[in-house]
């Protein structure tokens, strides 16, 4: 189990942040899937959702990804009407399963996974 507390804490949302502690919604997921020593994602540099470069990545690479239900490391791919929006990953707390997110309104926060769901249109999890 990663200290979320440290993330919630310590990380400063930064559009296109890849580096400790100035992350975006995408940088957190690199940093909890290396804390969790999982296998790496491209680090997509400069990508944002801005001129939908997030939903181009996105989908590209989620296409060699499987798919799969809720588990600790997973990513959340949000999507607002068809276009891939957001990302988060899926964390293991004392209260369950829960998205990790980073956002520029709220910083980090950490969301039961049936309460994040419910926030989009559709939510894709990949391993």
């Amino acid at each position: 189990m990663i200290d979320t507390a440290r993330y919630v804490r310590e990380v400063r949302w930064e559009k296109g942040g890849r580096a400790w502690p100035n992350l975006d919604c995408y940088g957190i997921v690199i940093a909890v899937r290396e804390d969790l020593g999982l296998d790496k994602w491209p680090s997509w540099d400069g990508v944002t959702k801005d001129d939908d470069g997030l939903d181009k990545a996105g989908r590209e690479f989620v296409s060699s990804r499987e798919k799969c239900e809720p588990e600790e490391g997973a990513v959340a791919c949000c999507y607002m009407a068809s276009l891939m929006t957001h990302v988060g990953v899926v964390v293991n707390t004392p209260a369950g399963l829960c998205v990790m997110e980073c956002n520029p309104k709220h910083g980090v926060t950490c969301i039961p996974v049936r309460r994040f769901i419910r926030r989009f249109v559709r939510v894709e999890f990949y391993r």
